[in-house]
């Protein structure tokens, strides 16, 4: 009963929090109401025992991609009324998307008794946590995958650093050992003027 409660309320609230994205018109609203959505989400994904998607959920996507966008959109000074003004011209497009989602939702409502439910079979219970279970598989079966996926993520680390610390040419990078090893004795000049003559460069 409680079980049943906590799925209908964590369906209701992810709904109703992907819609006010999509017609909030504040931006950052829209991006506060998606970290909502992930949430509920994450409570979704741990009544069904996915408790390592629900963590991917809130760590991953709340706590780095939501953040970012959230970020951006503040950061940014992005003209909002110009992007709107293309909403008649992507209509068509965008029509066509909603139908093809809703129709994939219509058969996954009615294929609710496929797979082993069709078969009268029930899935039988895990023998180890989901976790425990994923961090198996990785560091046994898909050991050389996941290092590659490593590496590749800190090639891409590497030089995106490296981008970003590149030299250029129109500027002038100061250079602080140098700035420290001066001494005060030789870097100011006390230059005492006598009254009315002024300053002489």
């Amino acid at each position: 009963m409680i079980g049943a409660i906590a799925f209908y309320l964590f369906a209701t609230l992810t709904i109703a929090s992907s819609i006010a994205v999509i017609f909030a018109r504040n931006p950052v609203h829209s991006v506060l109401w998606l970290i909502l959505a992930f949430f509920n989400a994450a409570g979704l994904m741990l009544l069904v025992g996915a408790e390592f998607i629900a963590m991917l959920l809130v760590i991953v996507y709340v706590g780095a991609v939501a953040v970012l966008f959230l970020f951006v959109v503040m950061m940014l000074d992005i003209d909002f009324a110009s992007l709107r003004s293309g909403f008649t011209r992507n209509l068509p497009f965008g029509i066509i998307v909603a139908l093809v989602l809703l129709a994939e939702m219509i058969v996954a409502v009615f294929a609710h008794r496929a797979g082993p439910m069709l078969a009268g079979s029930e899935i039988p219970a895990a023998r180890v946590p989901n976790i425990v279970g994923i961090g198996q598989m990785l560091y046994s079966r898909y050991l050389f995958a996941f290092e590659l996926a490593g590496l590749i993520l800190l090639v891409a680390m590497v030089g995106a650093i490296v981008l970003t610390h590149r030299r250029r040419g129109d500027t002038r990078t100061p250079k602080a050992w140098r700035q420290l090893r001066r001494h005060p004795g030789t870097a100011i000049d006390l230059v005492r003027p006598g009254t009315g003559e002024g300053m002489k460069l």
